[in-house]
Parts: structure tokens; sequence; C-alpha cells
């Protein structure tokens, strides 16, 4: 099959599976995925792999920065201590206990540890999309955990492919060595990539600009970092954050939405893309399994997914005891969480693309030109651990957290409400003297006081425990002009054709309708 049928596959694939979700109310991975095992018994689909490069070098860095910049700086300081234990100590251990039970089952030490190490981080994109359902803070923990636990992974795979291929020895202070290194490496080149890009950034003007800077920038942290030979995760992780902390005041409002809905519309074309060729991967692992038969494959996969599920829920309920051990302050007592939401989070450790990116990319040969060690098996286990936390754990996450009695988190819309009043009364106070100093004349300026304080008043009444009269009629107002724009863009249609204006007046007026479209949509309460 020729690249332009592939894409055209992906594309038609991406299409329905998108729609099918939606009909359906399951999270985009979980059809994508299973279309991807699907397409596998398509004879011509069978030749297409997943290449490792293009997850690692072309993918990731964009979707991992884009969730970084997403993310909350904030939640992050709050519950950095948990997110640096979940990220670090835990796969440690998930990778150890991964390769422990395949060990037992027959595999050599060396490739059961590069397959601990390969299936011990769980997947940024896939906790992304998956873990939506999750209250905020939940949410933000695990999302900063997978953005950060690949670089333990990584530092741990490379060891275990290293030494498995005879090209190095285990120490512990050479492994303690090459986590510093890659840790404060990938930061450091991070936060210089970063800082450049700013200094450009902040004196550009045209959005066509930010917009490449924004998909260019991690791509050349994480090529840079590589080329160091430290964390290219962490050099992309701390750029997303950093810039999306300084892109309020750094960048103009028209450069951050062109931005936001560009790189909306990459990652999540990315994240489908890649749900549906690990799939495919997945049906050519177990086609390609030859080292050992189909049920002992199985057999060793099972033990792996038990044992790396067994593993994050013990951590989770365990780990809190030491920590209340170590640490009675109490603002530390006040972050704790009860046994429900641990098991919310123990149930949400997603596999997806980077596992199965690091697999792909074991050698087929070691040092002595014999080939690699169970490298299929590798491949296959890694492709069950995937299937299982993407089509069993995520569609069960929903049930879990209602199980939890969690509630709604409201914390988001109060925190918003609270914005939205407070910068409508500030800029109602600033009203007179922002129109002196541009000249405003005194009807324009009654215009805008009258919208404003039918905003505030709007704001007021819609707030939890009071009337809603005033947002039903922010709703009706909403609405008649929404109406009247359909109308209006009836009369231009008309017009053009009828032959009275040209397509490019035609184009030039629609996107002005659009325009006020969109920001009326986005102001019209639920």
């Amino acid at each position: 099959m020729s690249s332009l049928e592939l894409v055209v596959a992906l594309g038609v694939t991406i299409l329905v599976c998108a729609s099918v979700a939606r009909r359906i109310g399951a999270a985009p991975p979980v059809p994508m995925l299973l279309a991807g095992i699907l397409l596998g018994f398509v004879p011509a689909l069978r030749a297409v792999h997943l290449p490792p490069e293009a997850v690692l070098l072309l993918f990731l860095p964009v979707l991992l920065y884009w969730e970084g910049f997403t993310s909350s700086i904030r939640q992050i300081r709050r519950d950095l201590r948990v997110i640096v234990l979940l990220s670090t100590v835990l796969v440690v251990l998930t990778a150890a206990g991964a390769a422990v039970v395949t060990h037992a089952l027959g595999v050599p030490w060396g490739p059961a540890w590069v397959l601990g190490a390969a299936i011990a981080p769980t997947d940024a994109t896939a906790v992304g999309v998956l873990g939506r359902v999750l209250p905020r803070r939940l949410g933000t923990v695990l999302r900063a955990e997978s953005l950060v636990n690949d670089g333990t992974a990584l530092v741990l795979y490379a060891l275990a492919v290293g030494i498995t291929i005879g090209d190095e020895e285990f120490s512990w202070g050479g492994l303690g060595v090459n986590f510093v290194l890659s840790y404060g490496g990938g930061v450091v080149t991070g936060l210089a990539v970063t800082y450049l890009v700013l200094q450009f950034r902040k004196r550009l003007t045209d959005a066509f600009q930010h917009t490449l800077f924004a998909v260019v920038t991690p791509l050349a942290a994480y090529l840079l970092a590589e080329a160091a030979e430290v964390s290219g995760v962490l050099a992309v992780v701390v750029s997303g954050l950093w810039v999306g902390r300084v892109s309020p005041l750094a960048f103009p409002a028209y450069a951050r939405q062109q931005v936001r809905t560009v790189m909306n519309f990459l990652t999540a074309l990315a994240n489908c893309a890649l749900f549906v060729l690990v799939g495919l991967e997945a049906q050519s692992a177990v086609r390609g399994l030859s080292s050992v038969g189909l049920v002992r494959g199985l057999l060793i996969a099972a033990g792996v997914c038990g044992v790396i599920i067994g593993v994050r829920f013990g951590w989770l309920f365990v780990s809190p005891y030491i920590i209340r051990a170590l640490d009675r302050r109490p603002s530390q007592r006040a972050r704790r969480l009860s046994s429900r939401p641990r098991a919310v989070m123990a149930s949400a450790g997603f596999r997806g693309a980077v596992s199965m990116a690091a697999a792909l990319s074991v050698p087929h040969t070691i040092a002595s030109g014999e080939p690699f060690p169970d490298r299929d098996l590798i491949i296959f286990v890694t492709a069950v651990v995937i299937g299982v936390t993407v089509l069993v754990q995520a569609p069960l996450l929903p049930r879990v957290v209602r199980w939890a009695h969690m509630g709604e988190d409201r914390s988001v819309e109060q925190e918003r409400h609270r914005a939205e009043v407070e910068s409508t009364e500030h800029a109602l106070a600033e009203l007179p003297e922002l129109a002196g100093r541009l000249g405003t004349p005194p009807e324009v300026v009654e215009q805008i006081r009258i919208e404003y304080d039918r905003r505030l008043r709007s704001l007021h009444d819609g707030e939890p425990g009071r009337g809603r009269r005033a947002t039903e009629q922010q709703r009706q107002y909403i609405d008649l002009e929404l109406a009247m724009l359909a109308d209006k863009h009836d009369t231009i249609i008309g017009m053009h054709r009828r032959g009275e204006i040209d397509d490019e007046v035609l184009r030039a007026v629609q996107d002005v309708i659009d325009q006020e479209k969109v920001r009326e949509t986005r102001r019209r309460p639920a």
C-alpha cells in the first residue's frame, strides 16, 4: 500500500471512529484502537508498521508539549511530591515487578527488564484523553505523572537494552548518574531552548509565525536534548509548561487563538492516528510471535498485566502511609486523599504509543550478531498490555469514578465565575478613564456601559443558589442575536447568488459574521 493510500485509509478510519465514539459516548482511543486491530486483517495493510522514530521524534514532542502547555502549574506545585514519586519510584517498581514475573515465566533477565521498562510508564496522550472524566485534582496529578515518567522509563530502557546487547555493565552508581544527567540535562535544555524562542516570539506580530514556533519549539527542544543524550521528554515538558505560563502576557490575543486552534487540531489528529497505528501494530505483533507459542505468550502477558496493575494499586495505597509517618504537618494532612480517590488513580494507569515505540525500538541483533532474545515476545506482551489498559480499564474508569462518590468538581466553574465578575467590574470602573484616553464619544461609551451592566447582572444572578432570571434572559438575548446573524448570513448568500457581490466580498463579510457567531455561542449559558 502506498503512503497516500495509507493516509486516506487512516483519515477515513478516524472519521468513522470519531463518529462512533460520539454516538456511543466512548472515549475516542477505544474505537480507534479496535479499528486498528481490525484493519490488520486487511491483507494490503499487513505490511504497515508503526515507525518508532515517528513516535519518538515527531508525534511525542508535539503531544507532550501541548499537554504541558495546557497543564496547571499551580495544581502541579500543590501535589509535586506525589507526582515525583509516581513518575520515578513507581516506574522503577513497575519495571522491576514486570521483569521479575517475566523472568519467573522463563524469559532471560535482559529481555525481561527491557519489557518492564517499556510498559512501566503511563502514556500522556492516553491519560489526557481517557482521563477527562476525572476530577480536576486527580486529572492534573495523573497528567503530570505521565508527562514526566517517560524520562525515568527511557533511562531504564536504554540501560536494559545496553546490558542485553553487551554494550554496558550495570552499576548502581552509573544508574544514579544517568538519572541525574538525564533529568538535569533535560530541564536545562528545555529552559535554554524556551528562553531563546521567547525572545523571538515576543517581537512577532504575525499569527502564522507564532503558530510555526509552537510546532517547531518542541521538536527543536527534543532533538537538541537527544543529541546531548539527555531526556528529550523533560526538555519538551519544561518548554510547554514555561510557554503556557507566559503566554497570557507575552503573546497577542489573535496569536493565542490561532495557536490554540491549530495545536488542538494537530494533537487530536495525532492522537487518533497513533491509536489506529498501535492497533495495527498489535495485530502484527500477534502474527509475528514465533519464539514462544501463543498460549505461553498470553500467559506471560497476563502475568505482566496483573503485576503492573497490582504494583500501581499497592503503591497508591501504601505510599500515603509512609508519607504520613514522615510528614505530619497540617498542610500535608490537608492534601490527603481517602482510599476511594486513590482507587480511581490506580485505575487510570493507561499505556499507549510510547510503550509500543519502545518495544519496536529494541534492536534486532546483539553485539555478537545473534538475534535479540525474545524481541517478538516483548512486542507482543506490550501490545497486550496496551490493549488491556485501553480496552478494559478505560471503559471501566467512569464506573470507578461513580463508585468513588467523588461528585462533580465545581472548582473550575467557581473560579471562572469569580474571574468574569471581577474583570467585568474592574472594566466598568475604568470605563471613564479608558474612554477619555481614547477620545470615545459619549454615546458609544453609554452603549458599552449598558452592555457591560447587563453582563454583570447576568453573572451575579447566575451564582449558585440565586435567581436564574437574568441567566435565562442572557440565553434568550444571545439566541436572538444568533438568529439575526443567521439572517444576515442568508442575506449575503442570496446577494452572492444573484451576482450582486463578488466571492472575495462574500468571504470577507462571512468571516466577520462567523467570528461574531463563535463569540456569542461561547458566551451562551449552558
